[in-house]
């Protein structure tokens, strides 16, 4: 299935609405990612009494990075398909949409090869050593990768409340119209 560019294409009517049910559509499916691998590494407490640690902890961790990587590139399609999709509007209609594109603008996402880099994420690796010496060394991985799906949920969080407001305002216009 071919990849859509932007959020207009194949849309009649409204173009706000259309990029507003695009992006929101998109973010449900970030949040559902994120959703998904907190559940699969919910449910690994079961395999414990069969896989040693040395063998489960790093299959935690790799869902932590598979679920946050696949959140991480579906914020970077959204906000690409925004910016395309705001290129092809009016003034007025990029005034509305102005509160999304700022969070995009305001907690920008960089590459995954940036984020599993531990000496550009300093922060990040003293709290998952720090971690790891407390609980167990093994789970220094998984305390890194765990950073990295709490910034993808707070950054969806945010996104989700900018369209709550946009929607908010679209609808208090269209009522005192």
């Amino acid at each position: 299935m071919a990849q859509k560019k932007d959020y207009l294409k194949g849309q009649l009517g409204n173009a706000v609405s259309a990029i507003i049910k695009g992006i929101d559509r998109d973010v449900e499916r970030g949040e559902d990612a994120l959703m998904l691998g907190l559940c699969i590494v919910m449910l690994s407490s079961t395999f414990a009494p069969v896989a040693p640690p040395n063998i489960l902890l790093p299959l935690v961790a790799l869902t932590f990075a598979t679920s946050s990587g696949f959140a991480r590139m579906n914020y970077r399609n959204m906000e690409r398909k925004l910016l395309e999709s705001m290129a092809q509007l009016e003034g007025n209609d990029k005034i509305i949409l102005h509160p999304i594109a700022a969070v995009f603008a305001e907690y920008p996402m960089h590459s995954l090869a940036e984020s599993f880099n531990p000496l550009k994420n300093l922060k990040r690796t003293w709290k998952s050593a720090l971690g790891g010496i407390l609980i167990n060394p093994l789970w220094m991985p998984i305390f890194y990768v765990m950073g990295m799906q709490i910034i993808e949920e707070k950054n969806l969080g945010i996104l989700n409340r900018a369209i709550i407001g946009v929607e908010q305002k679209i609808s208090s216009l269209s009522s005192v119209v």
